[in-house]
Formats: C-alpha cells, structure tokens, sequence
C-alpha cells in the first residue's frame, strides 16, 4: 500500500512539474523585429517575393525592420514545436500585400529574430 501511495505520489509530482513550464509569451505580446543579415531570417516565415509581387505588394525587407508586431494566435505543431501568426500593431500589411505571417516563435526569439518589448 506504500508503495502504491509512493508511486501515485511521485507520478503525480512530475506531472505537475510538466505542466508548470509554461512559456514566456502568450496571445496579445508585442515583440519586435530585429535586423538580420543579409535578409536570411530562418524561422519567421515571410512570404516568397514572387507572391509577394502576385498580390501586388513590394518585396522590401527595409521597411519591415524595426516594425511592432502583435501575437494574435499560437498553434502547436505535432513535432512539438510552436508556431505563432503574427500581424503589425499598426494594422496594416506585410509588404502591403499580407495581413499575417507565421513564425516559429521559441526559435525566432532564442536567435534574436524578434525582440520583445
């Protein structure tokens, strides 16, 4: 019966241990896009210039630089990674021809991608 007692015990001690690693970021946070050299941003997700063009928008990074953006939703992946939809704070488009991207949000943060304010 203690071991019982003891098990039940530890097994639920881990759980909860799990569970309390919550992340440092939620729906509504405001982060802000840093600059990356030579445009090469690996795990926010813009879209491709010839899409870009398509919609008839102006593929240049320049002018997303230094923008705020908001987290208006969080998803997480079956491999266990996080990807969060982003959209300006201003309301306006991405490239003006986009309303949201996508980004992994852990990495994105961790390599100084997005910066939060």
């Amino acid at each position: 019966m203690r071991k019982a007692i003891f098990i039940s015990f530890v097994f639920l001690l881990t759980s909860v241990m799990s569970f309390g690693q919550e992340s440092t970021y939620k729906v509504g946070d405001v982060f802000l896009i840093s600059e990356v050299e030579n445009n090469s941003y690996q795990y926010i997700n813009f879209p491709k210039d010839n899409f870009i063009i398509k919609k008839g928008g102006i593929p240049n990074y320049k002018n997303v630089k230094g923008k705020k953006v908001v987290v208006t939703k969080i998803k997480e992946k079956s491999n266990g990674t996080k990807v969060a939809t982003l959209s300006l704070l201003s309301n306006k488009y991405f490239f003006n021809s986009h309303k949201f991207i996508t980004v992994q949000i852990e990495n994105a943060i961790e390599e100084k991608e997005l910066v939060k304010i």
